[in-house]
């Protein structure tokens, strides 16, 4: 497992009043969005937008980032290794898969390795 990149997370109330900023910003236009377990979930650039009410995205809001890797295999010997704790996954997602991490101190990641 090898990180590729690392996505700010940004929760909003509604995506299209949130991208075109991130647009101007970035210069590019938004790579990937779809509904997922009660939100609307984009990219662009290196953000990822959660939108949804407070109550959508309350269970999302712990998660501080989001690490996009090659692929996930591997994720529990590193996660043991370093004393961390899957919180949940892998799972299947519309982007691929994806497992949510406590690392020690208390940091919450979410791992995406996207579909080929």
């Amino acid at each position: 497992m090898k990180a590729l990149t690392t996505l700010a997370r940004l929760y909003v109330d509604n995506l299209d009043r949130a991208l075109p900023p991130l647009r101007a910003l970035t210069g590019q236009d938004t790579r990937m969005r779809f509904r997922y377990a009660g939100v609307e979930v984009a990219s662009i650039g290196s953000f990822l937008l959660v939108a949804g009410s407070d109550e959508a995205l309350a269970p999302f809001r712990q998660v501080q980032s989001t690490v996009l890797v090659d692929r996930l295999d591997g994720l529990q010997d590193f996660i043991a290794a370093h004393g961390g704790e899957i919180l949940s996954g892998p799972n299947q997602v519309p982007s691929g898969r994806n497992a949510t991490v406590r690392h020690p101190g208390g940091v919450v990641f979410e791992y995406v390795e996207h579909a080929a």
